[in-house]
């Protein structure tokens, strides 16, 4: 399949350019080619354009969107294994998490950061920010 219309490349001749002649090829169809030394890279951004002037690239919509800051929140999973250490009233306590997710304190399982921290303290805390992984940490 051509990718481009009048085009006489193919998507799969990209893969067997050397670095002069995908530049030769960036420059018949765009101008003067970007000063990349690597043909990977340089075939790979070819071909993406190549494609786009063929079907129409981003919309613009869609690229609007791309280049909004993301307001989505980060994965807040820990990960096995993970210690997490806090003193509290002058004992310094360490929690581990554990495969299956649950925290470990004083050789006791608890569902949650949440149910360790008030374990430890005696009275309701959100886990993670009694951890110090939240902002407004104690």
């Amino acid at each position: 399949m051509n990718i481009a219309s009048g085009s006489d490349i193919k998507l799969a001749d990209l893969a067997g350019m050397g670095l002069a002649e995908l530049r030769k090829e960036w420059s018949k169809h765009f101008g003067a080619p970007p000063k990349l030394r690597s043909p990977e890279l340089l075939g790979l951004m070819l071909a993406y354009r190549l494609q786009a002037a063929a079907e129409g690239g981003i919309d613009v919509d869609l690229r609007r969107t791309l280049r909004r800051p993301s307001a989505g929140k980060t994965s807040s999973v820990l990960t096995p294994g993970t210690r997490l250490a806090r003193e509290w009233q002058g004992v310094r306590h360490e929690v581990t998490v554990e495969c299956d997710g649950r925290v470990r304190w004083q050789g006791q399982n608890y569902r949650s950061l949440s149910e360790a921290a008030r374990a430890i303290t005696g009275s309701r805390w959100n886990g993670p920010r009694f951890f110090g992984l939240r902002a407004g940490q104690p």
